[in-house]
């Protein structure tokens, strides 16, 4: 199923997958199971793995235990530890693309540059760097931390030594013995600082917001219980079960009582406190926003790194860099020999939304320009018939797994495949009525969360202040929101013919977006 040349005539598949990720690689064996071999997965990179294979910073590790960050049906009783390195997890996902047969589908190399849905015929037309292939159906699955987001910092472009993202890490650099600015305090860098600490010579952290950090209850996986959970595999998911029970019973602190995580944020102080002497630098590290508002993060080395006599935390942003100096937002100035970025990535506005080309001859980008992200179920989009998101808008988790939420979005995709067999439909798309109606239930739920209640800017935001990330409530009720497409909410797109935006269409129930009445 090698894609033509370019200028050939492209090949056809039913499904064209977007990346090889989580998400595409559970797309890919998804697909298999319903009895769908006719696929491929489009990767850029050479290998498969995601942001496990890009992210290879020292000290990459998952901040949720192994054994719920993995696919239930692929259940690993082999993990090292209860919160496995980004090594371990890149292993894991080669692991499950041998075991489930999917390298023949794999198309590396084959960067998406354009997805254009062709009325007249009633399919998708890709552009990769590896050729063209036309598809019934496109499932996106690159991903929010795919794409890296480096400030546009005056100077930075004339700065004479080493700049790179935290998820394109220099391995040849060697930093012993540098200076290095840290820039950003994220979940990567709390990671960063405490590896590279005892290496450098002098490391700045410059800090624009605290992070609320707890305890990271991380240990070995003993030799018996991999026996074990080998042996019974009953075993491996009651640990599984138990974990994600755990999480699902912190859901309400986060989306509908935020006052209840003033305990929570009591622990992370008492944390804060106990590995860190200094009142001065005890200061500038304690957040003055509600716990869980920003990403809450796991670490027991950053704070102990951070009161080395080498380590120095600016609490002010980068404003700019001149010449071999970087200088903070309140006029610090530090000369250093490499500069890191620990800045996150383009989550709220992800690239592959203006690659993407819908019915109406506008982007994803374009679409969602005015309202920000939006799509029913986090799935599908109203004007791009048969494209389907896994992870896509407000699907975002800040307690629990991903791979829960991916796993519910592959329950959505594989009944919308059976939807189109069943009713004999070409091609569907979301009303414009049912993506509104769930946007706007979303929305309605996130009023009440931390993330809008607690008094920070998080990547979570938008431009214009919206949550289009998270997820505002449990995984139980997205899984019941995802079981099965509700035809209702979709209309048949014949062949010659354009996705006119869809009228408004009266009496579509609110979804129940963080309930536990999510049908």
């Amino acid at each position: 199923m090698a894609a033509q040349a370019a200028g050939g005539k492209a090949e056809h598949v039913r499904v064209a997958v977007i990346g090889s990720g989580f998400g595409g690689l559970g797309a890919g064996v998804r697909l298999r199971r319903e009895g769908v071999t006719d696929f491929v997965i489009l990767e850029r990179a050479d290998a498969v793995g995601g942001t496990w294979r890009d992210n290879t910073y020292p000290g990459c590790a998952c901040d949720v235990p192994s054994h719920l960050y993995s696919f239930s049906f692929a259940r690993n009783a082999e993990w090292p530890r209860s919160f496995s390195g980004q090594p371990d997890i890149r292993a894991y996902l080669e692991k499950v693309t041998d075991t489930f047969g999917l390298r023949p589908h794999l198309r590396f190399g084959a960067e998406v540059r354009g997805a254009r849905w062709n009325g007249e015929e009633s399919h998708w037309e890709l552009d990769t760097a590896a050729g063209r292939w036309t598809a019934d159906m496109v499932v996106s699955a690159t991903g929010p931390l795919s794409d890296p987001q480096i400030p546009d910092v005056p100077g930075l472009a004339d700065f004479p030594g080493k700049v790179f993202h935290s998820s394109r890490w220099d391995h040849d650099y060697d930093l012993a013995g540098k200076r290095v600015a840290m820039v950003g305090t994220g979940a990567s860098a709390i990671q960063i600082v405490p590896s590279i600490q005892p290496l450098v010579k002098r490391l700045t952290v410059l800090q624009r917001t605290p992070a609320w950090v707890m305890p990271r209850m991380d240990r070995p996986v003993t030799g018996l219980e991999r026996k074990l959970h080998g042996v019974l595999p009953a075993t491996s998911a009651a640990r599984r079960a138990l974990l994600w029970i755990v999480r699902e019973m912190q859901v309400g602190a986060f989306v509908k009582r935020p006052v209840m995580m003033k305990t929570v944020e009591q622990l992370a102080k008492n944390h804060l406190y106990r590995a860190v002497k200094d009142k001065e630098l005890r200061a500038k590290l304690l957040p003055d926003y509600t716990i869980g508002c920003k990403r809450i993060l796991l670490s027991n080395t950053y704070y102990p790194a951070l009161t080395r006599p080498n380590c120095e935390v600016v609490a002010s942003g980068l404003k700019e860099v001149r010449g071999s100096s970087v200088v903070a937002s309140d006029g610090t100035e530090r000369e250093v020999d490499a500069i890191v970025f620990g800045t996150g990535f383009h989550v709220t506005d992800m690239p592959i939304a203006h690659r993407v080309t819908g019915a109406r001859g506008t982007t994803l980008a374009e679409e969602w320009k005015e309202d920000g992200m939006r799509a029913l179920r986090g799935t599908t989009v109203d004007g791009f018939p048969n494209f389907l998101m896994i992870i896509g808008p407000n699907t975002g988790l800040g307690n629990s797994s991903m791979i829960l939420m991916i796993e519910s979005q592959l329950n959505y995709m594989a009944d919308y495949l059976r939807t189109l067999d069943r009713t004999g439909h070409k091609a569907l798309q979301p009303t414009a009525a049912a993506v509104k109606e769930w946007t706007d239930g979303v929305q309605k739920a996130m009023e009440t969360t931390v993330w809008k209640t607690g008094g920070c800017n998080s990547w979570y935001l938008d431009d214009k202040g919206r949550n289009t990330t998270a997820w505002p409530g449990t995984t139980g009720a997205f899984r019941r929101a995802t079981r099965n497409v509700t035809l209702s909410e979709y209309e048949p797109v014949p062949a010659g013919t354009s996705a006119a935006p869809a009228p408004a269409r009266a009496g579509l129930p609110v979804p129940a977006a963080a309930g536990e009445g999510a049908a």
